[in-house]
């Protein structure tokens, strides 16, 4: 192992219960609750959520309100109390269980938004868009997504194979200063683990790693369909001393712990494999909490960024996108090289 692995029992030890679960999360399990879920629609709901797998909608995503931007699909909103709890179910089998927390946490804040912000007309709770893609009772290549305020999570299944990208979350506020919630922190531990890294270097490191003194308004890659390695910047792992590896480790973990276990335990094989020379940590903005700030952890394969800038830096979009299965491409590539057609 290169001298960045020489951490890899951070992501094991991290992993452990998350790992022995990982063969319990399958394609099988999502294919029945997907057909249960869709079964319960009106043909006039399937008509609006269900799209051929290739429909060039499948690769549209945004995290503004839906009622700024429109979006394909059906809302959740307006589902009946059956078919909320079987999306729900379906939603609980893609993710991890702080994975699905988060998520129901994320959309249940637009209820403190519609109170915080009763004069706004964005302020609608539930209005997320399902849309599904391809027929899962009988195609092996299908997917779905869920989109909206804060959220988007983008899974496609290719011959019982999972994937899981992009990947968005975001919360707003970030913290929450006044009433009953006051103090209350979502992403809260992919912002301190981000401080705590940043605060961990030297001098000399820091000069590497910050690569721009003022942070960037939102995430570089924004909503794109596609996303290639962005410029290497900040300081490369390999430079990084094994306690600064190991909080560049939990960083990372923190995303990945999100993910359905079968999907993370992929990741974190890819991870094992990857170059130390060519991961980087990179940050632009101030190094204190409160203040604008951003970073990225850019691999061979991979990209998180997180940013906190907007409204007093109170605001935080997190992306994680795959350079080569962003939308399950790299299962449908293998699928197609390996089937005649």
């Amino acid at each position: 192992f290169n001298k960045f692995f020489v951490m890899k029992f951070i992501f094991v030890l991290f992993f452990l219960p998350l790992l022995s679960l990982a063969q319990g999360n399958n394609a099988s399990v999502s294919t029945s609750k997907a057909i249960a879920f869709i079964n319960s629609l009106s043909e006039d709901q399937k008509t609006k959520m269900v799209s051929p797998f290739n429909d060039p909608s499948r690769y549209l995503w945004h995290y503004v309100p839906g009622s700024m931007l429109g979006r394909t699909g059906y809302s959740l909103k307006d589902l009946n109390e059956v078919q909320k709890k079987l999306f729900y179910e379906l939603l609980q089998v893609h993710l991890s269980e702080q994975g699905y927390a988060k998520a129901q946490d994320i959309m249940n804040y637009e209820y403190l938004l519609k109170e915080l912000e009763p004069n706004n007309p964005h302020r609608i709770p539930e209005n997320y868009f399902i849309s599904v893609y391809g027929n899962p009772e009988k195609e092996t290549s299908w997917g779905w997504k869920i989109t909206g305020h804060h959220i988007t999570l983008n899974f496609t299944i290719v011959k019982n194979e999972i994937a899981f990208a992009p990947l968005f979350w975001g919360i707003y506020p970030a913290e929450v200063k006044d009433g009953p919630k006051k103090g209350v922190r979502l992403l809260k531990e992919e912002e301190d683990l981000g401080f705590e890294l940043i605060k961990a270097l030297t001098p000399e490191q820091k000069m590497k790693a910050i690569f721009e003194l003022q942070a960037f308004k939102d995430i570089v890659t924004t909503n794109a369909a596609e996303v290639n390695p962005l410029k290497q910047v900040g300081i490369a792992a390999k430079e990084l001393t094994q306690t600064q590896q190991a909080l560049l480790n939990k960083l990372i973990s923190t995303y990945l712990i999100t993910m359905p276990p079968i999907i993370a335990k992929k990741r974190i094989d890819k991870l094992m494999k990857e170059d130390a020379n060519t991961m980087r940590f990179g940050w632009a903005g101030d190094t204190e909490y409160g203040k604008p700030h951003y970073y990225r952890v850019q691999g061979k394969t991979f990209l998180i960024e997180f940013d906190n800038t907007q409204n007093d830096a109170n605001h935080i979009h997190a992306v994680w996108r795959d350079f080569y299965g962003d939308f399950g491409l790299d299962l449908i590539k293998e699928h197609y090289q390996s089937s005649i057609h």
